[in-house]
């Protein structure tokens, strides 16, 4: 695992070595912006639109807009008085049960990794988070930015997700999806044949089930098209047409999943 930092993991007065690595990385095609003609890289220039001219580096600044068109300007060493110390530790907090934060709080994810001959004290973490349940919540700073974090244990290995901080999740639109929706009660008829429709439906989560099908067609089609190869492009998908009724809906997919439940699965040749 390639380590972006290295520190230690501390609760109470026991101390782990590890190696923190990124454990997400999107694998969807980049695309460069080209000149039609030329088919030459477009470079992004800084401009000051009332000057009419490029900017360079050195004459910048940063400002924070308080008001329309009107700013507090900052200095980069100004900023850097506000850093938060820089230490190799991810320390922990509290314990909380895992099922109580709930995913809308999680950010990114990385994998702890233990350094040489830190394996029992991790080992040990690991499974004590399994076995209970339950999650660390800490602090660590990485790339000078300070984080609230989750280490959690993922089947005896040990994954820290740095968490947003409440400001900075929209919990007002929640409230307001609340609102609209209101006392408004759900017909138990309606109810039972939901429950039974996600119940057939009901499998075990395995994430190779669920391949980026886009990625992979937009990768095939950019490939045959390096090769020199004509490409089709695929049918624009028809819009699902809106639920008109409830129950009528409910019933014609419990019977598709019926049928599709009857196939039998075909054997390997």
């Amino acid at each position: 695992m390639r380590a972006i930092w290295k520190g230690f993991v501390s609760f109470g007065l026991v101390t782990i070595p590890v190696n923190v690595g990124i454990a997400q990385d999107r694998q969807d095609p980049s695309f460069r912006t080209l000149v039609r003609e030329t088919l030459r890289p477009v470079r992004q220039k800084r401009w000051d639109d009332e000057a009419d001219r490029e900017v360079d580096a050195a004459d910048t600044v940063k400002g924070y807009e308080f008001a329309k068109g009107r700013y507090v300007v900052v200095e980069e060493e100004e900023l850097a008085r506000f850093a938060p110390t820089q230490e190799k530790t991810v320390q922990i907090l509290q314990f909380v049960e895992l099922d109580q934060v709930d995913p809308v709080y999680f950010e990114k994810a990385y994998w702890l990794e233990p350094q040489e001959r830190a394996e029992r004290p991790y080992r040990l973490l690991a499974t004590a988070l399994d076995e209970t349940g339950r999650a660390a919540i800490g602090r660590f700073v990485l790339s000078t930015k300070e984080h609230l974090v989750l280490v959690r244990s993922l089947d005896g290995v040990l994954a820290l997700q740095t968490l947003y901080y409440p400001e900075d999740v929209r919990m007002g639109v929640r409230e307001e999806i609340a609102e609209r929706l209101g006392d408004g009660e759900v017909v138990k008829a309606e109810l039972d044949m939901a429950k039974q429709l996600i119940e057939g439906m009901t499998a075990g989560f395995d994430p190779a089930k669920y391949p980026n099908e886009t990625r992979k067609a937009i990768v095939e089609m950019l490939e045959a098209r390096a090769d020199g190869q004509d490409v089709a492009v695929p049918d624009e998908r028809p819009e699902a047409a809106p639920v008109v009724d409830l129950m009528e809906a409910l019933k014609a997919s419990l019977e598709a999943n019926a049928k599709k439940a009857e196939k039998p699965e075909r054997k390997a040749s």
